[in-house]
């Protein structure tokens, strides 16, 4: 049957003392929406919809990018009731396992989604609660069984006796799982008699067990799962929570960290074996780094394909490609598409845009190479620009095989330099240059001797 997920985002999170929306902070490299809306996609939803609520426009405008996720706005928060009847009537969801999810909720797992609407896939359930054993309960609702092994009651923390604070240990992790058809007949029925005049999903229990239909639980295999984020603090905490799962499971398949608390890494990037990741990397997005590499230290990639055996050294690399044996820093800046083929080095404060780096060649250092197809073998001497921009238009460079550029050459695009072509030093190259020529564009040099030492004493008896 059709699985639906439903995401509360809606909230305005006030501990977290921010202008944004709660759902909007990032743990790792990625809001904490996207992780919930992830796991749901992950588990085989086939229809995700988020509600969004404070900051809507900010939400929606992340969301834009996963097609698949609709959002419904909640335009009053009169609570996690109102919200799940919202997302319901607007998405007209009538059948096949419902989950609702909370938007803060990053560390959930898709298998424990799956598990979560499989509950009630078959019918004999109407409703399961996501619970949780942590090792400090205190604060969280505990869930009572009944003798048959379904749901009795729900007991917020301030209503426990202290008895039933130290016996009941299963904790409702806030998210719940219906039969469709049942949430959509009576999810209505919720009432808002309470001191916040607020409808209270967890009412659908009661409801649901007064028209005779079973509840039950789905336990988390690690308590983790149903951590939420309501504050900076916890947002740092899970984190650091995250951030050693991913690192356990990457040195685990025979990767190398020298310091894994200072080794940031997606849920979507890839490792290969062998790859030493050095402290204070962050690889982010859909990045997959080959074997053998060495990335870092001070190195951040964002959906960056890195091959083999390549060097990465205070690296910083925005949607680029990186092909085997190459080798780029101690500080460079890759960005818009740039792709460094084989055995290409990229040297010490170089930055490329958009260009080709071809096979074996190098742009050593201090050099800006901007909309440029480079050949193989090509060397660019140091302080080397391509002036790619007059203000209104790019413009393309072109470099021919086993051309060599000389220091401080200012190519003025649009020109072509030929395959074997060697450029002067402190050229400025404004037009194109024929393969295997010399290309030389510099005043002719003046020389005044005896200069300095007149010019010294002429100031000394000024003074």
């Amino acid at each position: 049957m059709p699985m639906t997920a439903i995401i509360l985002a809606a909230g305005e999170g006030t501990r977290m003392k921010s202008r944004h929306p709660k759902v909007m902070h990032k743990l790792l490299d990625r809001p904490l929406v996207s992780w919930v809306t992830r796991a749901a996609r992950n588990a085989g939803a086939d229809r995700i919809i988020v509600v969004v609520g404070n900051g809507a426009e900010e939400v929606r405008a992340h969301l834009a990018s996963e097609k698949d996720v609709e959002c419904v706005e909640q335009t009053e928060r009169l609570g996690t009731g109102h919200a799940t009847r919202v997302a319901i009537e607007a998405a007209h969801v009538s059948e096949g396992p419902v989950v609702i999810l909370n938007g803060d909720l990053p560390l959930i797992e898709s298998e424990t989604i799956r598990a979560f609407a499989d509950t009630v896939s078959s019918g004999e359930h109407a409703c399961a609660i996501l619970t949780m054993t942590p090792p400090d309960p205190f604060g969280y609702g505990r869930v009572e069984l009944a003798a048959d092994g379904t749901v009795a009651r729900i007991i917020e923390q301030k209503d426990c006796t202290p008895e039933q604070s130290e016996t009941l240990l299963e904790c409702n992790a806030g998210c719940y799982a219906f039969d469709g058809a049942l949430l959509t007949a009576h999810v209505g029925e919720i009432g808002c008699e309470n001191a916040q005049h607020e409808y209270y999903l967890p009412d659908m229990v009661e409801i649901l067990r007064g028209h005779g239909h079973s509840t039950t639980i789905t336990h988390c295999p690690d308590y983790v799962e149903g951590l939420g984020v309501n504050s900076r603090v916890q947002l740092a905490e899970l984190t650091a929570l995250a951030q050693a799962k991913i690192n356990e499971g990457l040195m685990a398949s025979g990767v190398t960290m020298l310091d894994p608390k200072t080794v940031w890494v997606g849920p979507d990037v890839a490792v290969g074996r062998d790859t030493e990741l050095l402290p204070m990397t962050m690889l982010w997005g859909a990045t997959s780094v080959g074997e053998g590499c060495t990335v870092g230290p001070n190195t951040r990639l964002t959906n960056t394909t890195v091959g083999n055996n390549v060097l990465l050294e205070e690296v910083v690399g925005v949607d680029v490609t990186i092909d085997d044996d190459a080798t780029c820093g101690p500080r460079a800046y890759l960005r818009g598409g740039a792709h460094v083929l084989e055995s290409a080095h990229i040297g010490t404060h170089v930055e490329l845009k958009n260009t080709v780096v071809g096979k074996g060649s190098k742009v050593p250092h201090l050099s800006y190479i901007g909309d440029c197809e480079m050949g193989a073998g090509v060397n660019i001497g140091g302080g080397s620009i391509t002036c790619n921009y007059d203000g209104v238009h790019k413009s393309r460079t072109t470099i021919g095989d086993g051309a060599f550029i000389g220091s401080d050459t200012m190519m003025v695009a649009p020109v072509s330099i030929g395959a074997g072509a060697i450029t002067g030093a402190s050229s400025c190259i404004t037009k194109d240059v024929p393969a295997d020529a010399l290309a030389v564009e510099r005043s002719e040099q003046f020389m005044k001797e005896g200069y300095a030492s007149k010019r010294l004493e002429r100031l000394r008896k000024e003074a």
